[in-house]
């Protein structure tokens, strides 16, 4: 179903789409306080999408926040003993708005796969993913990228630390100049520099970018995370979608959390990514849990703004009633209805109404 498709109250409609989608595939609706600690969201404030949160007082003098972020509640309340443990969530967050600067209320849907993680695992987040953006709308890419090629690159050529964070910068921001002046400053070789070119310059379907990485010369850590990400795109060619996955090394997030396959997803008519995720082991660690974890999120405030320009009208079809009886419009509002239409019968129609159709009942027309 495509965006148009969705209606008015799009955004609701796809969250119905999506909770739907995951429970079809056996993960199960997680449901969360309002209120988290203020100390979780310091201790972890880079993994958030902002770090502004909204913060009050308990009744016990506790520092609380409304949550920004569904994570991190999941890892801190979750428990791992054996297993994997496959969540989704649809939770009201509050965040700042980019458009508006203010903080607001958005509904966050997403779901989490934590435990025993194995290839298998990986391979059906990331499908999910597609299949959430193709919810949403026909146009949509998944770019996929694996962070332990990059942190097999740059620990195999001994980077400084300051190097490593310029060179990681510079490929979010697709930057060969600047990889190329780090790779000058390091005094690194031909052969070097060009794994690195090839990895910031790489994009594409991702057969014809995994072998131009290894005809670029990867090898150890790197190539291994490589080889790791060609197995997950072949299971991802068995769920029939590689035609809309890209693999893209520009996708690189924060590695003090992320580690392994990352992602963020795009559709047609919104400059940036309305879904991202990865691998978050490391953020597991850092939290004292035992067990590996995968998951994404679907951005519903950048998608409400994509669902708002979408729709031309607010009705397929008004109908202005006027004095007639409650039976006449109830029948004809259930014939348009049953026709896939979307209708709104008013006595008088507002002014500020978009409609396609008008049916004027006080005019017989």
């Amino acid at each position: 179903m495509s965006a148009k498709a969705l209606g008015q109250s799009g955004v609701e409609k796809a969250v119905g789409l999506l909770r739907e989608l995951y429970a079809s595939y056996g993960f199960t609706h997680y449901k969360m306080s309002k209120f988290e600690e203020y100390d979780l969201y310091v201790k972890n404030k880079d993994f958030l999408v902002s770090d502004n949160v909204i913060t009050f007082t308990d009744t016990d003098g506790k520092l609380m926040a409304l949550k920004p972020d569904v994570t991190l509640s999941i890892i801190k309340n979750g428990s791992y003993d054996a297993g994997v443990e496959k969540l989704f969530y649809n939770e009201t967050v509050y965040r700042v708005s980019k458009g508006t600067k203010s903080f607001k209320e958005f509904m966050q849907v997403g779901l989490e796969c934590l435990g025993d993680i194995d290839e298998y695992q990986i391979t059906e987040v990331l499908y999910l993913a597609v299949k959430s953006l193709s919810t949403v709308s026909k146009e949509y890419l998944l770019d996929i990228s694996h962070l332990g090629v990059v942190k097999g690159v740059l620990e195999d050529f001994n980077l400084s630390i300051d190097a490593q964070k310029k060179i990681i910068s510079y490929l979010g921001d697709k930057n060969a100049q600047g990889v190329e002046n780090v790779c000058e400053s390091e005094n690194l070789s031909d052969e070097q520099k060009k794994i690195l070119l090839a990895i910031v310059n790489v994009y594409g379907a991702p057969d014809f970018a995994i072998d131009s990485l290894k005809k670029a010369g990867l090898d150890g850590q790197a190539l291994s995370a490589l080889n790791q990400l060609e197995s997950i795109v072949n299971g991802l060619k068995a769920f029939g979608v590689c035609d809309k996955v890209r693999v893209d090394f520009s996708v690189v997030n924060d590695m003090g959390y992320y580690n392994g396959i990352v992602f963020k997803g795009f559709i047609s008519g919104i400059p940036t990514g309305i879904l991202s995720g990865g691998g978050y082991d490391k953020l597991m660690q850092k939290m004292g849990k035992k067990a590996r974890a995968i998951g994404f999120a679907v951005y519903l405030d950048e998608l409400e703004k994509y669902l708002l320009e979408e729709n031309e009208f607010d009705v397929d079809v008004a109908i202005e009633y006027g004095d007639e009886d409650a039976k006449t419009v109830g029948a004809l509002v259930k014939e348009i209805a049953s026709s896939g239409q979307t209708v709104g019968a008013f006595k008088v129609v507002p002014k500020k109404l978009r409609y396609k159709k008008l049916i004027d009942l006080k005019e017989g027309c």
